[in-house]
């Protein structure tokens, strides 16, 4: 009940669409033009950014996912964007890589590099990036340092290795690359994207299982997901990062097109 629950509150909770793809789009602005790059979408779930990745680079571009769910999903979209033969759904796992060394142009994690951590992830997946290649991250941060005990707490349970943008870039260069650029998101942007449709899902599902404690339960915690949100917004939010692999024999050293 709790999974059929979960499920019914985050299917489709972030559309496909301008709102979303805008960030996608600066991201891959900062990197330099590409010609028919091969792109790697890490943790591409039913593949929002995988298809805007074809469209902005004119490249091929694999999505990969360990949810066959999400990658059936991403066939139909592929299909209905008349997208075959540049746009590939494989599933596997972002942890263990199944591609020969130095395959891709550019290596795309929108939101998934938490499941193995920042330095672990930039460094496993390095040896899949050409020389001179691009990675392009889409991190959870803390907006400033020093945050309240309540919401530290909260985040030390969802994802402990949630960082500051100057912590996460002082680890760059030690994992072979050099930083491009990076933005992190408007304060705003994840009450448009996740918390704000989440809440209303949330009074939505209140209604249909009025008479289910279970369900109740469920929805409550959820509740205080969001309500951390509105209290804490300014504290924490999500940033990306464009790296560009170098000679780890070469120091690397950082510029920056964005803010922190």
């Amino acid at each position: 009940m709790t999974k059929d629950l979960l499920t019914e509150l985050h299917k489709d909770l972030i559309p496909d669409g301008p709102e979303r793809n805008q960030y996608t789009r600066r991201a891959f602005q900062m990197l330099p033009k590409l010609e028919h790059p091969r792109i790697l979408d890490v943790g591409c779930g039913t593949g929002g950014p995988t298809l805007e990745l074809a469209r902005l680079s004119n490249g091929q571009v694999i999505g990969l996912d360990i949810s066959q769910a999400d990658l059936d999903r991403l066939e139909q979209k592929i299909r209905k964007h008349d997208l075959t033969q540049r746009v590939q759904a494989v599933a596997g796992s972002m942890s263990g890589l199944d591609f020969p060394d130095e395959y891709f142009d550019i290596i795309w994690s929108e939101g998934s590099i938490y499941v193995l951590g920042f330095e672990r992830g930039l460094k496993q997946w390095r040896q899949f990036i050409k020389p001179g290649g691009f990675l392009v991250v889409h991190e959870m941060t803390w907006l400033r340092p020093n945050p309240p005990q309540e919401i530290l707490d909260h985040w030390q349970k969802l994802y402990a290795g949630i960082s500051t943008i100057p912590d996460l870039l002082g680890k760059i260069p030690t994992c072979g690359y050099r930083v491009v650029g990076h933005f992190a998101l408007p304060e705003d942007a994840w009450w448009i994207l996740y918390y704000g449709p989440l809440q209303a899902r949330i009074e939505k599902l209140r209604r249909q299982y009025a008479d289910d404690p279970h369900a109740r339960a469920v929805l409550d915690n959820e509740q205080r997901e969001v309500d951390m949100f509105k209290k804490y917004q300014s504290w924490y939010g999500s940033a990306f990062f464009v790296l560009q692999k170098v000679d780890q024999q070469t120091p690397a050293t950082n510029f920056s097109s964005g803010e922190d």
